[in-house]
C-alpha cells in the first residue's frame, strides 16, 4: 500500500464521525432523482384537480379505486409523469374526451415512476382529464407505516394513512413531489359500514351501497400538497365544536370519548395564540378535525391525526418543564395547517419551512399562553440535541430527506433572526405579513429571504446561509487583553461576509456589538469570566480567549 493511502486511511479512522458525515457525498438512485427533480414530463403540465375514489377492505387489506386527474398543458407533448410505488398494480389509465375515452399506454421506470403516454400531441394551453385505475396491498413504509391496517385497543379494524417521509404514491397515484400542487379535490371512500371514514376537506354525505359498505364523499376547497390527503377507516365516534365561524370536529375510539372532550378544549388555546400571530385559520371552508389514530400524530390537511394519549407533553418523550404544560401533538400539528399545508416547500431539501417554522411555533405559543420568558426557556431547552453535522437544506432536485436538526435548528434560527431585527413589534409584524403573503403557495427559502430582506432593509443572506446551507453555527471569537481592558471579537463563519450584531457584556444591560469575519476592539471593565453573551438570544457558539 503507498505510503498516502495508508495516511489517509489512518486519518479517516481517527477523524469524529461528524466530520466524515460532512465530507461524505451523499449518493442517490436513478429512482431518487426521478422522484424528487422537476423534470421535463412534470414540469410541461399544471395540476387543476384531483377525485380521489377508492375502496378499502379492511378484512383482505386490500385497496382499489382511482384517481382521475385534471392537468393544463404549460407546454406541448405527449408524455407526462405520474407516480404510483410498484407494489401496487395499474389496471388502466384512461384519457377522457367529449364523446369517449381512450387506454393509454404507461411504462414503469425506476422506483415508482410512471410515464403515460398519449395518442397525439397535447396542446399547450389545453386542459385535459385522465383516470388512472389501480389495486392491490398496500406496502407498510416509512416511519408511520404510509397506509397501515391495523386494530384498535379493542380489536377492532382500523385504517390510517400518514405519508409525509414517503409520499402519498405509497397508497394512491399522483403527481408526487411539492412544488405543484392541485387547486381543489373530491375525495370519496367506500368503507364497511359498521365503520366510520374520515378525510380531509369538506364531509358532502354518504351513501349506504347495497353489498354493505358505505361511501363517504369529501371535498377540500383549497390547494392541498399530497402527503396531506388522508383516510382514516375505524370505529369512530364524533362530536364537535365551534371556534366562531369554524367547525371543530372529533372523531375518537369510543372508550376515550370522555379523555377527548376534556383534552381537546386545548385547540381553542391552539387557535387564539396562531390567529393572532400568524392569521386566520387558513382552512375555515373545510373546518378543522382531530382523528385519533395508533402513532403520534400527522399533519394531514383539515384533518390531523392524533395519538398523544389525550396527556400533555409528547408520547414516547420525556416531559419536563414548559412541555408539560400543554399537548404538544395539538400545537405542533396544527401549526402545520399554516407552516407545511397552507405556505408549502417547492422542493424536500427546504422542509425546515415545515417543520422548523412549526417548531418555532411551539415557542409563540408558549409565548402568547405564558410570556417571553417562558418562551425563552422552552426555546433553549434541548438544544444541546441539535447535530450540527449536516446542513439544514439538503440537496435540491433529488428525493433526499433534511436531517432531524431541520426542526429545532430551524427553529433557534428563526429565534436568532429575531434578535437580530431587535423590535418586537416588527418581528411580529414580519410573521405575520410572511405568512399573509405566501399562504396557498409553494415557496423556496430563497424566497423567504428575499422577503424578509425587502421588509427589514436588512441584508440577511449570509445569516440564512450561515445556519442553513452549512453544517457548522458560527462562533464568536473573545480574546481578552485585561490589563488594557480590551475584548477583540470577530465572526469565525463559513459565509464570508457575515456579519451579525448580537449582544454582549452584563445581562440585563447588554451592549450590542457589531462583528464580522475580520478582528474588531471595543474597551470593557469586565474581565474574561465576566463577559458574557446573550446565548439564549442567539444560536452561537462562544470561544473566549
Amino acid at each position: 500500500m503507498r505510503p498516502e493511502v495508508r495516511l489517509f486511511l489512518f486519518l479517516a479512522a481517527c477523524a469524529p464521525a461528524a466530520v466524515l458525515a460532512q465530507r461524505a457525498p451523499a449518493v442517490f438512485s436513478e429512482a431518487d432523482h426521478l422522484r424528487g427533480s422537476y423534470g421535463p414530463y412534470r414540469a410541461n403540465n399544471d395540476l387543476l384537480y384531483y377525485h380521489l375514489d377508492v375502496r378499502v377492505d379492511p378484512d383482505k387489506q386490500t385497496l382499489t379505486g382511482k384517481n382521475s386527474i385534471r392537468f393544463k398543458m404549460l407546454k406541448s407533448g405527449s408524455r407526462i409523469q405520474l407516480d404510483l410505488v410498484p407494489e401496487l398494480h395499474i389496471d388502466k389509465i384512461l384519457l377522457q374526451q367529449s364523446k369517449n375515452t381512450v387506454a393509454l399506454h404507461f411504462e414503469r421506470a425506476a422506483g415508482r415512476t410512471v410515464y403515460v403516454d398519449f395518442p397525439a400531441l397535447l396542446a399547450k394551453g389545453r386542459i385535459y382529464t385522465i383516470e388512472f385505475f389501480y389495486s392491490g396491498h398496500p406496502a407498510e413504509m416509512g416511519r408511520f407505516g404510509g397506509f397501515v391496517f391495523r386494530k384498535d385497543p379493542m380489536g377492532r379494524p382500523l385504517v390510517n394513512t400518514a405519508c409525509e417521509e414517503e409520499g402519498a404514491s405509497v397508497w394512491w397515484p399522483n403527481k408526487d413531489q411539492w412544488r405543484d400542487e392541485v387547486e381543489s379535490m373530491d375525495i370519496s371512500v367506500e368503507a364497511p359500514s359498521d365503520l366510520v371514514e374520515v378525510s380531509g376537506g369538506r364531509f358532502q354525505g354518504k351513501q349506504e351501497l347495497p353489498d354493505g359498505y358505505t361511501r363517504w364523499n369529501w371535498h377540500v376547497n383549497y390547494p392541498i400538497n399530497n402527503y396531506d390527503v388522508s383516510l382514516n377507516i375505524g370505529k369512530y365516534v364524533h362530536f364537535d365544536d365551534r371556534y366562531g365561524d369554524l367547525t371543530l370536529d372529533y372523531y375518537v375510539f369510543p372508550e376515550d370519548l370522555e379523555k377527548a372532550k376534556r383534552q381537546f378544549v386545548q385547540v381553542k388555546d391552539m387557535l387564539n395564540a396562531f390567529t393572532y400571530e400568524f392569521g386566520d385559520y387558513p382552512f375555515s371552508k373545510d373546518g378543522y378535525k382531530l382523528v385519533e389514530a395508533l402513532y403520534s400524530g400527522v399533519e394531514n390537511q383539515t384533518a390531523i391525526t392524533y395519538g398523544n394519549h389525550f396527556e400533555n407533553g409528547y408520547v414516547g418523550h420525556p416531559a419536563e418543564g414548559i412541555a408539560t404544560r400543554f399537548d404538544f401533538i395539538i400545537v405542533h400539528e396544527s401549526a402545520h395547517e399554516w407552516f407545511g399545508n397552507s405556505i408549502t416547500a417547492k422542493d424536500r431539501s427546504d422542509m425546515w419551512i415545515h417543520e422548523g417554522w412549526a417548531n418555532y411555533s411551539e415557542v409563540m405559543f408558549v409565548e402568547y399562553m405564558w410570556g417571553k420568558r417562558d418562551a425563552l426557556i422552552y426555546m433553549n431547552t434541548g438544544k444541546e440535541k441539535v447535530k450540527n453535522e449536516v446542513p439544514v437544506i439538503s440537496e435540491e432536485g433529488v428525493f433526499s430527506t433534511p436531517p432531524p436538526d431541520q426542526y429545532k435548528k430551524g427553529a433557534l434560527f428563526l429565534n436568532t433572526l429575531r434578535s437580530v431585527i431587535n423590535d418586537d413589534a416588527k418581528w411580529f409584524a414580519l410573521l405575520r405579513s410572511y405568512y399573509q403573503h405566501f399562504k396557498y403557495r409553494t415557496i423556496m427559502t430563497t424566497d423567504m429571504v428575499a422577503f424578509f430582506n425587502r421588509h427589514t432593509g436588512l441584508k440577511l443572506q449570509p445569516i440564512f446561509d450561515e445556519y442553513l446551507r452549512h453544517a457548522a453555527i458560527p462562533t464568536l471569537e473573545l480574546r481578552f487583553d485585561d490589563p488594557v481592558h480590551v475584548v477583540s471579537y470577530r465572526w469565525a463563519a463559513q459565509e464570508k461576509q457575515f456579519a451579525m450584531p448580537v449582544r454582549v457584556g452584563l445581562k440585563g444591560v447588554w451592549q450590542m456589538i457589531h462583528p464580522t469575519t475580520a478582528w474588531q476592539h471595543m474597551h470593557t471593565d469586565l474581565g474574561r469570566d465576566a463577559f458574557d453573551v446573550a446565548t439564549d438570544l442567539y444560536y452561537i457558539n462562544v470561544k473566549k480567549q
